[in-house]
């Protein structure tokens, strides 16, 4: 799977559909639909965004009782997500129903720790320790459910990585060098990413924001070593 996927986080169903188009054209390995659109444009939306014909992640972060949960990814069966997000907060029987439900073609991956949050936020929530022992603490939790595997910092990622090596590893926060982190506290370059084992890296306003998302695109991939090895180019 091409690691680049952009999220599209936007209300504005035709300004998502150009950034799909340019995301396409560009080869990237698939788009981000997150709350923000969802909520905007439901079901309908997600189809039309993925007529485009570039995987989808649907990263919805359910969170409810397991039964709630089951049912949610079972309706969310017809889009054909290629990924779908559940907090592993949710507890072990509740991310083993999300598996349960879900079609063999959609890989589930438990939210572990917001790359918004670090220790003194996790603090303030109650929890005790660093964000890569709450990752880790959510991560094996994941892995003993049957999910695919986990949404993580590039930060937690290398010791994530070694407990599980067979794990499907979800990369948010990535920034370009140089680029504004706006909110989140814990980021990574997608050259980083890669190289400590990212199976996906979800880039968005560096893309979405830029004057010229397919120039970002571009450059993004440059830095992953080229076009030809990461942007689907013959």
């Amino acid at each position: 799977m091409n690691p680049i996927f952009v999220a599209i986080d936007t209300p504005d169903l035709n300004r998502a559909l150009d950034l799909a188009a340019a995301a396409g054209a560009q080869g990237a390995g698939g788009i981000k639909l997150g709350l923000e659109f969802f909520c905007a444009n439901g079901p309908a939306g997600v189809r039309a965004v993925g007529a485009c014909g570039l995987p989808l992640f649907l990263d919805l972060k359910l969170h409810d009782i397991p039964n709630t949960v089951a049912k949610a990814v079972a309706a969310l069966a017809p889009l054909r997500p290629a990924v779908l997000t559940v907090h592993a907060a949710g507890g072990e029987a509740m991310l083993a129903a999300a598996k349960g439900a879900a079609q063999p073609q959609t890989r589930v991956v438990a939210v572990t720790v917001l790359t918004s949050l670090d220790r003194e936020d996790l603090k303030a929530a109650g929890v005790d320790g660093s964000p890569e022992h709450q990752v880790m603490r959510l991560a094996a939790l994941a892995r003993s459910a049957g999910a695919d595997g986990i949404v993580c910092s590039g930060a937690e990622l290398p010791a994530a990585r070694a407990a599980w090596p067979e794990g499907f590893f979800v990369v948010p926060g990535v920034r370009p060098q140089g680029s504004d982190v706006g909110d989140q506290k814990r980021t990574v370059t997608p050259r980083q990413a890669m190289a400590d084992g990212a199976s996906i890296l979800v880039v968005g306003r560096p893309v979405t924001g830029a004057a010229d998302p397919a120039r970002a695109l571009r450059n993004i991939a440059a830095e992953l070593g080229g076009q030809d090895n990461f942007m689907g180019v013959s």
